[in-house]
């Protein structure tokens, strides 16, 4: 068997699936956040939680 091309394959299965998720969760927040009569107040908490995500993310997020 060739364990490169199964090995891709499942690869490109999972961030398929990966890109399918995060689709889903930046649609289902737009419409949250429309929904939302004022805007969204974050605690110094939550901001360091996102802050530190998006710094694992780096600049090519």
């Amino acid at each position: 068997m060739d364990w490169a091309r199964i090995l891709a394959y499942i690869t490109g299965t999972v961030n398929q699936e990966l890109l399918l998720r995060h689709e889903y969760l930046a649609a289902e927040n737009r419409i949250l956040k429309a929904q939302l009569k004022t805007p969204l107040r974050l605690t110094d908490a939550e901001r360091v939680t996102l802050a530190e995500i998006a710094y694992r993310l780096g600049r090519k997020a």
